[in-house]
């Protein structure tokens, strides 16, 4: 008769530490946050959920968007949101107000996302990318990036919009 071992442990399908791609954004700690200074946040989304750019979708951020209104230290200038990321220009009264109000905006956002698609689990790839914008002309430029980013990409895929302000976007408001 053979006796037969446990195999505990050793090598297994997707266990271990996940590997970094090139793209992640590091976990290092933020720098300090003026309240004279808005930011730019990036929020990209995982490959497997949806175009954003649907009724549906929008609603559901758009939702997420309003019920940030109400909390402190926190605000919403403009957004715009595209297929596979949100774009937002944020003030806020300090880092903490910040990495707050954009938890709760991204936990939000994920919950009406999941019940719009029908699925559970992640929906953005990562934490969100900022950029502090230090002078009004960065700011200009920034607000402008933000409005106008829909145009500029339709313009890329060769399908130019002849419509210059974008319905999912806060410039239509």
């Amino acid at each position: 008769q053979e006796l037969e071992f446990r195999t505990w442990g050793g090598r297994r399908a997707r266990a271990g530490r996940k590997h970094r791609s090139d793209e992640t954004i590091p976990h290092l700690r933020r720098p300090a946050l003026d309240p004279r200074h808005p930011v730019h946040v990036t929020m990209r989304l995982r490959r497997d959920v949806w175009q954003l750019r649907t009724r549906r979708c929008f609603r559901k951020i758009e939702a997420a968007l309003i019920a940030l209104r109400k909390r402190e230290g926190i605000g919403v200038v403009h957004y715009s949101v595209l297929g596979n990321h949100v774009h937002l220009i944020v003030e806020a009264a300090d880092r903490r107000s910040l990495a707050c109000g954009l938890q709760a905006l991204s936990i939000r956002i994920a919950k009406g996302l999941n019940q719009v698609m029908h699925r559970r689990g992640r929906v953005f790839h990562e934490r969100y990318h900022e950029h502090v914008l230090k002078t009004p002309f960065e700011v200009h430029r920034a607000i402008g990036y933000v409005l106008c980013n829909y145009a500029r990409h339709a313009a890329e895929w060769g399908r130019p919009v002849a419509n210059v302000i974008d319905a999912y976007s806060s410039g239509a408001v």
